[in-house]
C-alpha cells in the first residue's frame, strides 16, 4: 500500500511552493535589512511582490513566529523562530574568517566599518560596525544613487540604474543623470565611491569593491564618518580600504 504525504500549502500559492518561498525568503530578508518597524508596503517593495501577496505572507510569517508585529502595530520585527535560525547558522558559519578579518581591520581605524553583498543586485550588510551604528540603514538600499556602496553596485551593474529613480534625500544629493553616470564612470576607473552627505547630512563614505576568487565584485567594504574626516582624495584612506578589500578576497 502506497502511503501519501499531505503538505499544507497557504491558499493562493498551491502548485508554486518554488515561488512562494522565494517571495516569502525575500520578505525575511527586506525586514532584516530595512529594521524593525518596516511596514508591509516597504517590505513588498524591497521583495518584489504584490501587496495583495505580501499581506497574506506576512500573516502566514507572523503566524509561524517568523516575524512579530512591532507593539504599535505599524510594521514588522524578525521573530523568534528567525532568531533561532541565525543563532544555529553563527554556530556553524563557515565563513567566520570574514569576521575575524574585518574586526582586524577596525582595530586600525576610527572609522566605522562596514562589508555588504551585493548579491542578487540588492544591497546587503554582512557585517555592521558595533560601535558605529548605521543611521538610515534602510534608505541605503533603496537610494542606491545616493550613497557610495551603492554607487559601487551600479557602476559594476549598469543594469541596475535602468529606470532608476533619484530621489532626493539631502541638498547634496545628486539627481541628474548625467552628472550620476559620470561619476559611475570615475567609480569603476579609479576603484572607489565617494558619498558625501547625500544620503543623510553629518555623514561620508568612500567605498570600495570586494571581490570573489574570479575576480568578480560581490560586495564593497565601506569607511562611514565625519565630512570633515572622510575625504575621496586621502591617501591613506584609500589604501587602508584597498588594502582591506584585498584580504576579503574569496570570503564573502
Amino acid at each position: 500500500m502506497t502511503s501519501r504525504v499531505e503538505v499544507d500549502s497557504p491558499a493562493g500559492f498551491t502548485g508554486q511552493q518554488p515561488r512562494a518561498v522565494r517571495k516569502a525568503l525575500g520578505m525575511l530578508e527586506a525586514v532584516a535589512q530595512l529594521g524593525p518597524g518596516t511596514t508591509a508596503k516597504e517590505i513588498a517593495r524591497f521583495a518584489g511582490v504584490p501587496p495583495t501577496t505580501a499581506y497574506r505572507m506576512l500573516n502566514l510569517l507572523v503566524a509561524e513566529g517568523f516575524l512579530v508585529r512591532v507593539p504599535d502595530l505599524s510594521g514588522f520585527a524578525l521573530g523568534r523562530r528567525t532568531a533561532e535560525l541565525s543563532r544555529a547558522a553563527a554556530a556553524t558559519d563557515t565563513a567566520a574568517s570574514l569576521h575575524e578579518t574585518v574586526e582586524t581591520l577596525r582595530s586600525h581605524t576610527r572609522f566605522g566599518l562596514h562589508v555588504a553583498s551585493f548579491t542578487g543586485g540588492r544591497l546587503r550588510f554582512v557585517d555592521q560596525d558595533p560601535d558605529h551604528e548605521i543611521v538610515g540603514i534602510g534608505l541605503l538600499a533603496k537610494n542606491l544613487h545616493a550613497n557610495a556602496l551603492g554607487k559601487l553596485m551600479l557602476a559594476h551593474n549598469p543594469a541596475l540604474g535602468v529606470g532608476l529613480e533619484l530621489r532626493r534625500l539631502t541638498d547634496h544629493t545628486v539627481c541628474d543623470p548625467e552628472v550620476l553616470r559620470a561619476e559611475l564612470v570615475r567609480t569603476q576607473r579609479d576603484g572607489h565611491a565617494f558619498e558625501n552627505q547625500e544620503c543623510r547630512l553629518g555623514r561620508s563614505a568612500l567605498a570600495v569593491p570586494v571581490r570573489n576568487h574570479a575576480a568578480e565584485v560581490v560586495g564593497g567594504l565601506c569607511l562611514q564618518g565625519s565630512p570633515l574626516r572622510v575625504s575621496d582624495t586621502d591617501p591613506e584612506q584609500l589604501g587602508f580600504l584597498h588594502d582591506g578589500s584585498r584580504q576579503l578576497t574569496g570570503l564573502l
